[in-house]
């Protein structure tokens, strides 16, 4: 039986991925600085520690469990979250994790990134590959723990033979279980665009990367690899599938659009103006992975959700 700790396990991701390698009878233990709340049915058997990840409480874990696998989902991407903490879990907390994971003979470790590390420019190719240069770091600071992340995990892949270091770099990721940002803002009754732009993008269903990362789990290839959804799509189409109106901004109220947008963090910003477009045929040919979800059905599962509890509460309201 495989003993398989995953970080981030109070993330809607995470969960999907607890419940699938819960089903096929594997011992799943959870760990996430947050609080874990409202578990599903499906996930009674699994153990879960809140603790940081750079802390004693992550040692006491990988001592008193023999871990096989790990799955490190727990990137700290929020931006409500200080510098400080997110370079305190993102950077060290990672490289505690990795460093328990040699001591303790773990066989295979999987660390999430992302595909915001490459970041959006006029003169990046189309697609980017995962040899491409990360080009995000020189204008936001923002995404600097990311890319130390990325970069830690990286030299891993070939330093740590044993352990076999995979690391996955997904596109947007969307669902109805997720509250990221990108989910939320096709959420939204109104999106912005910028006037003059309308890159493509690209979408993942939370599914399909759920799906992508317990086949990474189950087999041993190491390396980075991008993880993409089906299709590319302008970003003007992206906001008619989920039923919203488009606000046209100039770049000139580009910091009017991230105020307003309270959770649109401001690197994202040349994410709807130049495209970032990923390939990710390595994935594809070494894992034997396909996405299975269209882009229009994750652009519309994961507003329907928020748009009915929306509907229910303006029922409620009126009924009063």
């Amino acid at each position: 039986m495989r003993r398989v700790l995953i970080t981030g396990i109070a993330g809607g991701l995470a969960r999907q991925v607890a419940k699938e390698l819960l089903s096929r009878g594997d011992h799943v233990v959870g760990v996430d600085y947050r609080e874990l709340k409202n578990r599903e049915p499906e996930l009674k058997d699994l153990e879960v520690f809140q603790a940081n990840y750079n802390k004693t409480v992550i040692e006491d874990i990988f001592r008193k469990n023999s871990f096989t696998h790990v799955l490190h989902l727990g990137r700290v991407g929020n931006l409500k979250e200080s510098s400080g903490k997110r370079f305190d879990l993102n950077v060290v907390g990672s490289q505690k994790i990795m460093n328990l994971c040699v001591q303790h003979g773990v066989t295979r470790l999987v660390v999430m990134s992302t595909f915001h590390i490459y970041g959006a420019h006029p003169a990046n190719h189309i697609p980017i590959s995962e040899e491409e240069p990360l080009r995000a770091g020189m204008d936001f600071p923002q995404l600097a723990d990311a890319i130390q992340l990325d970069n830690m995990a990286a030299t891993w892949v070939w330093r740590h033979e044993d352990v076999h270091v995979c690391v996955l770099r997904p596109t947007n990721v969307i669902g109805p279980m997720l509250r990221n940002t990108i989910s939320e803002l096709l959420r939204q009754p109104t999106i912005p665009r910028l006037l003059g732009f309308d890159p493509m993008m690209q979408f993942l269903h939370e599914k399909d990367l759920a799906d992508a990362i317990v086949l990474a789990c189950d087999k041993e290839q190491r390396g980075i690899f991008n993880v993409t959804g089906r299709g590319v799509i302008p970003w003007t189409t992206a906001i008619e599938i989920a039923g919203s109106k488009s606000i046209p901004l100039p770049s000139s109220a580009v910091r009017f659009a991230v105020k307003y947008f309270s959770a649109l963090p401001e690197y994202l910003v040349n994410f709807f103006k130049y495209p970032c477009v990923i390939s990710d045929k390595a994935f594809r040919d070494s894992f034997g992975y396909q996405a299975r979800v269209s882009i229009a059905q994750s652009i519309e599962t994961t507003v329907a959700e928020a748009r009915e509890l929306a509907r229910q509460k303006l029922l409620a309201k009126h009924s009063r």
